[in-house]
């Protein structure tokens, strides 16, 4: 959005309309990114009413299948021999094994557990990735990103609560999930040094609508047409939601568009409560503030430090 007014200096005119500009990206930026969430919300909800009633891994069939119909757009966009070249096959390979375990858990947990407190336990992936970055890349990190994430795993075991020395297993399912796409981060960030985005969306979804796809036969339950046009949206709104999450990060700065991801809470508190009269225990509300402080730390920090965060989160798929 430029600024069409005439400035005394030649410098000056040429500098404002950047300035316009960047500001009108950020703010679609981060409208974009809310849209997503809402979009990636409205698939949790589905995934969470379908969990009860089919198979989790068919319900991941639809999501991955149902999900080429939006991302053919931005395949289209990218262009479609971006999305079929691939240098890295192991590294594509990883990151689609990792990130379909991470699915599954998230999954399985939505539908057996309120929707805001999946959400609040997935926002402990950032932290994972500090700790996990070391021994897996090598990477150093100084005291006080040690301490953000010691802090931050105090929260998350505030969120798990661990009463009377037992886990909720189903809270520990999606912790593993949790883990899992941390792992995807991780690993997307040294593809992110040879793959293209619509390789890296194109070969995950592709893999894990055939993977899914070969176990359909066992678990198949033959779904009505009204849950059958259900599980299809599942898709659509996924591969939407990753559309509009794509071009968040491409219009505006990791730094500036990433905390908005913390939204997601609300969305799903909104819809938990609408379609279940689920309310968040006080410990994930404490749990959550205490992640999400420690993550936006460790964001902030990195983006000080100037570290290459932003392209595995311009190449992620969220669930």
């Amino acid at each position: 959005m430029a600024i069409a007014t005439t400035k005394p200096s030649a410098l000056v005119a040429a500098s404002k309309p950047a300035l316009g500009q960047a500001s009108g990206s950020t703010g679609r930026a981060i409208l974009l990114m809310i849209a997503s969430l809402a979009f990636f919300a409205l698939m949790d909800a589905l995934v969470k009413d379908f969990g009860s009633r089919y198979s989790t891994l068919q319900i991941v069939f639809f999501r991955s299948f149902f999900a080429f119909v939006p991302l053919a757009y931005l395949l289209y966009r990218t262009g479609w021999v971006n999305a079929v070249k691939i240098n890295s096959y192991s590294g594509h390979a990883l990151r689609t094994l990792v990130g379909v375990a991470a699915m599954f858990c998230f999954f399985y947990a939505f539908a057996h557990m309120p929707l805001a407190d999946v959400v609040a336990i997935s926002f402990a992936a950032p932290i994972f990735v500090v700790a996990l970055s070391v021994p897996l890349l090598g990477e150093k990190v100084g005291p006080r990103r040690w301490i953000a994430v010691l802090i931050g795993f105090g929260g998350v075991i505030v969120m798990v609560d661990p009463g009377a020395g037992m886990l909720n297993p189903v809270a520990v399912i999606a912790l593993i999930g949790t883990i899992f796409f941390a792992l995807a981060m991780i690993v997307l960030r040294k593809l992110g040094r040879t793959e293209t985005g619509a390789s890296v969306v194109f070969s995950f979804t592709l893999v894990c609508t055939l993977a899914s796809g070969m176990a359909l036969p066992f678990v198949w339950t033959t779904p009505s047409l009204l849950d059958f046009a259900g599980l299809i949206a599942i898709g659509l709104l996924g591969g939407t939601g990753q559309i509009l999450m794509t071009y968040a990060f491409k219009y505006g700065d990791v730094a500036v568009v990433a905390p908005f991801e913390y939204t997601a809470i609300l969305w799903a508190t909104l819809l938990g409560f609408i379609f279940w009269g689920d309310i968040p225990g006080l410990n994930i509300w404490i749990g959550a503030a205490i992640v999400m402080l420690s993550g936006l730390f460790i964001l902030f920090r990195e983006a000080n430090l100037k570290l290459p965060r932003g392209r595995a989160r311009r190449l992620q798929t969220k669930r």
